[in-house]
């Protein structure tokens, strides 16, 4: 199927479809420039899927007097709870106090500045905690009886990715996946760019007033191609695992833990009956294939937590893994977990204009992309400014507690609602979707009064509507597009779920498409 704009060429092509990306596309798109996003493979296939689900300021970063960027993301983590309450929720942190690591004068005062480095409306204040009375310390070892008490958001970051592409399609923008820019040349004052689509599919050439570089971990590499000789900025690969453990916490808490290299490890609740554990900070040189999860990193997962938990966590009862590489500004830090998580735009105007997105953390996406478009407005005609602040995602325009107000009403109203709204569907199911897809449930739902009104059962739990809403809606072409990124279902589901599903997208002729070899350079 042709790529074109509406009339004449784009205003703005992006290659790379992860948070940045996408982002980008969204508030371009919203702009009211024509826009074209394509991805080699599945929205959020790599590093934005493989965070550790976290909006948050980054309170280890300010030992590292990373004042401005906490102060940043710290804004942020409201704008986009309030923009997208469904795929988003207040997460409070436990940390317990470790006598041989940060004195407790340190941790309150770094909490302090935690609370004020920026406005906060929706999240309470951090405060002290005796842990043994504390619902969270029953699953710590005993020695452990003072800690502190903090909140953040948790985000599906999957899905974040999803919804920014959405809302640019929305908007007008030509969103492309499994398409791969094979070259990008200027030419007549323009910019010349061919797409592979995956699937053998005839290549074809669009033209392009601006093109923006957000390919991740790739970002160095596909400059290097598209402007020879370019002088730019290194990257640093990092790898960061974690694990995914079978426990329910005794509490909703998540917990922070001070490990004794002087890293962070989290304990997060998951997905109802697990635990997630994460990160590891792994330079990353070279490597081909699939990024993996170490034995090594495993054990030292575990090994952290260990020093914290009653029930110790063994390699035995780790579910899942995930891994992903993070592109982090070279800044001459020896330590990975001490490299900058903040980002850096390289405009290069030696003929049409390309950016080049350097670094950056999930957190921080939205400001990012009006960066960029600040960046690119003195080269493109720019029909509006910047609009992102205020506005909600696709399914995040739930009801406000009152008029006028932006005070959240809370999510397991709006579950509870829409449950005693569907009184002949599955309470559980109907909460996932709300947690899925917000208001837009709606579009899954239909008129269904029963789940004979959702057409066939595929897998436990794993409707006809959904997979038909998320391969016409949300650009997914696999089993695991749906069970792993859109969803994260194939947690519960037995081990030949995928080819069941692909099985039976490819014989309503839904389609799939093949699995691509990584390579990092």
């Amino acid at each position: 199927m042709s790529v074109t704009a509406a009339s004449g060429p784009f205003d703005l092509v992006i290659v790379g479809g992860g948070v940045n990306g996408a982002g980008i596309a969204r508030d371009a798109a919203g702009r009211g420039l024509s826009v074209l996003l394509c991805e080699r493979d599945d929205l959020a296939a790599h590093t934005s899927s493989s965070s550790t689900k976290l909006v948050h300021g980054g309170l280890r970063y300010l030992e590292h007097y990373a004042f401005g960027l906490v102060r940043k993301a710290l804004a942020e983590r409201e704008v986009l709870l309030r923009a997208a309450p469904h795929i988003m929720r207040p997460l409070r942190f436990v940390m317990p106090h470790d006598r041989g690591q940060r004195p407790a004068w340190m941790v309150r005062a770094g909490l302090f500045l935690y609370d004020h480095l920026a406005r906060r409306e929706l999240l309470p204040d951090s405060t002290g905690v005796a842990l043994r009375r504390h619902p969270a310390g029953v699953a710590l070892k005993p020695e452990f009886t003072r800690g502190f008490e903090y909140s953040d958001v948790w985000v599906d970051d999957a899905r974040l990715v999803v919804l920014c592409a959405r809302d640019a399609a929305e908007r007008g923008a030509v969103v492309r996946t499994r398409t791969t820019v094979t070259q990008a040349r200027r030419e007549n004052g323009l910019w010349a760019i061919t797409l592979a689509p995956s699937g053998g599919s005839t290549s074809e050439t669009v033209h392009a007033r601006a093109l923006v570089n957000a390919a991740g971990p790739w970002t160095a590499s596909f400059l290097g191609e598209a402007v020879p000789g370019q002088h730019h900025p290194g990257l640093r690969l990092v790898k960061g695992s974690h694990i995914v453990v079978r426990r329910q916490l005794a509490s909703p808490h998540a917990f922070i833990f001070q490990n004794t290299d002087e890293r962070i490890v989290f304990a997060i609740p998951y997905e109802r009956d697990f635990t997630l554990i994460g990160t590891t900070d792994v330079d990353v040189t070279g490597q081909r294939g699939p990024i993996a999860i170490s034995q090594d990193e495993i054990d030292y997962l575990c090994a952290a937590v260990n020093r914290y938990f009653a029930e110790p966590v063994t390699p035995a009862d780790v579910a899942w893994t995930y891994a992903g590489v993070r592109p982090l500004l070279a800044d001459g830090h020896e330590a990975a977990a001490e490299v900058t998580r903040d980002y850096r735009l390289d405009l290069d105007t030696n003929g049409p204009p390309v950016l080049s997105i350097f670094g950056g953390k999930i957190t921080t996406f939205r400001r990012l992309a009006e960066d960029a478009l600040e960046r690119l407005a003195p080269h493109l005609p720019m029909p509006r400014g910047a609009w992102t602040h205020a506005a909600p995602l696709p399914g995040g325009d739930l009801p406000v507690a009152h008029p006028g107000s932006r005070a959240l009403l809370p999510f397991d109203a709006f579950v509870r609602e829409t449950q005693a709204a569907n009184p002949g569907l599955p309470g559980p199911l109907i909460a996932r979707y709300a947690r899925a897809y917000g208001s837009r449930l709606a579009k899954i739902l239909g008129a269904a009064r029963d789940t004979a009104g959702l057409g066939e059962e595929i897998l436990p739990g794993v409707f006809e509507a959904e997979v038909r809403y998320l391969v016409s809606q949300e650009w997914a072409r696999t089993a695991d597009d749906i069970l792993w990124r859109r969803s994260k279902l194939g947690l519960h589901l037995p081990a030949d779920a995928p080819a069941r599903l692909d099985a039976w997208m490819a014989r309503h002729g839904l389609g799939n498409a093949p699995a691509r070899e990584e390579t990092l350079s």
